[in-house]
């Protein structure tokens, strides 16, 4: 049986304190109607969500001091801050395809952040329901970290070899069968995803990109969530270190959207950290790499490539 070093109350505050931020989020960075999100908004709600989740570590390593000792404490504080890192590289994958396919679907700038408003709430939903399969898997089999590990390695070779490859949305099945079956709008209509013209009801090309961004997160899941229980089985610090990461997707995006290329170089980064979080978890029998090294390593990994990218870039202009 997995331990975890929260209790009910924690649970419930963390869940009505996720519910509160997306609310504010809705309300406040989604309000104003469709406007484009400027690069100092997408900063200002950037810092806000990294502040808030080392706020947090701050206040569980507090609590933990005070109730299982320094020890422990420094423990998980360290876990969640390593899961956070590793969780929020992985999300900037997730920005190159969401760039597609606002690219490739000609998206306004300002009907974009409903996209991302939505995608993210489902990202919350999808990413719960399968940290609680992959709790229920690990504990039930504890072997399955093997496999979890063996599937980080290849995925992170693959995305190594085939870093520079853009995938051909025209042949995407998922888009090519909404194509066929459902009725469509000829143009944009605003922000919304569905119109009734006539008693008929039509989707609008914004509807497919919402289900192609869901689609896209699905995938990057079975990346992200293995890759955070190489460093903790913790149920509490797998699923808050997640959130956190997934509550600062949107703004993330809208930093990094106009500068993303010049990172092109990230991609590599973000497959060595796939193969060294999977390589961890298939030595950890005869080699336990501590939490505080792995959050070194992939700290200078994501370091080096954004380094090399912004050097390229430069020198290629």
């Amino acid at each position: 049986m997995i331990e975890s070093i929260a209790t009910g109350w924690m649970w419930a505050g963390f869940i009505v304190f996720v519910l509160a931020m997306l609310v504010l989020d809705m309300f406040v960075l989604g309000g104003r109607g469709a406007h484009k999100v400027s690069v100092k908004e997408a900063l200002g709600w950037s810092v806000a969500w990294i502040s808030l989740a080392l706020l947090f570590n701050l206040g569980l390593w507090w609590y933990l001091d005070g109730q299982a000792g320094r020890e422990v404490a420094n423990e998980k504080a360290l876990e969640f801050l390593t899961g956070y890192l590793i969780e929020k590289s992985l999300s900037v994958d997730n920005i190159f395809v969401f760039l597609m396919i606002f690219g490739y679907f000609s998206v306004p700038a300002e009907y974009q952040r409903r996209v991302l408003l939505y995608g993210v709430l489902g990202a919350i939903a999808l990413r719960a329901a399968m940290i609680l399969l992959g709790v229920w898997l690990v504990t039930m089999f504890h072997w399955v970290l093997y496999l979890f590990g063996a599937f980080l390695v290849v995925t992170g070779v693959k995305m190594f070899l085939f870093a520079e490859h853009k995938p051909d949305l025209e042949k995407n099945p998922v888009l090519r069968w909404m194509r066929g079956h459902l009725k469509l709008t000829a143009g944009f209509e605003g922000e919304q995803f569905f119109v009734v013209r006539e008693g008929v009801r039509y989707a609008t090309p914004l509807f497919l990109v919402l289900v192609l961004v869901e689609m896209s997160d699905l995938v990057f899941a079975l990346d992200s969530i293995p890759a955070i229980f190489a460093v903790t089985e913790d149920p509490f610090i797998v699923f808050t270190s997640n959130i956190f990461a997934i509550l600062g997707l949107r703004a993330l995006y809208f930093l990094l959207a106009d500068v993303a290329e010049r990172f092109h170089l990230l991609k590599y980064g973000l497959a060595l950290v796939l193969i060294f979080v999977g390589t961890k978890m298939l030595i950890v029998d005869w080699f336990k790499i501590p939490v505080g090294v792995a959050l070194g390593v992939v700290a200078a990994i994501i370091a080096t490539a954004m380094i090399l990218s912004i050097a390229v870039s430069r020198e290629r202009r």
